[in-house]
């Protein structure tokens, strides 16, 4: 079972990692009541551009490390990244968390500026 955004872009919300409303990080709030709907316009790209540089600056080094951990590996768990990283349990919680939210904000950024716009929702 797991969460599932889709529409202009698509995608699978990190289990235990990611909350449905996470998009709400890069400027605009989603409207509930089962889904969240989100729509990004080209007036709200520096708030999704924003998001994406604080993303980076949260992740620091570890950015290049996931990637190359996550080319690797198609699964994970707290484990392997703790003993990959040489990291603790709380620091992977966190840093997962800006991991999976950067790539959200990723996929809004190239969205927007493909076609303009961006609409999704996001399963509560």
């Amino acid at each position: 079972m797991g969460r599932y955004y889709s529409g202009d872009i698509e995608g699978k919300f990190w289990f235990a990692v990611q909350d449905s409303n996470d998009a709400d990080f890069f400027g605009v709030e989603g409207s509930e009541p089962d889904l969240l709907s989100y729509y990004f316009e080209e007036e709200d790209m520096e708030g999704v551009e924003e998001g994406i540089a604080k993303c980076l600056k949260e992740l620091g080094e570890y950015k290049e490390k996931f990637d190359e951990f996550f080319k690797d590996n198609n699964g994970y768990n707290n484990e392997m990244i703790m003993k990959e990283f040489e990291i603790g349990l709380i620091e992977v919680k966190r840093l997962l968390e800006w991991y999976a939210r950067l790539e959200l904000g990723e996929k809004i950024q190239k969205c927007i500026k493909e076609q303009g716009y961006c609409e999704f929702d996001a399963e509560l």
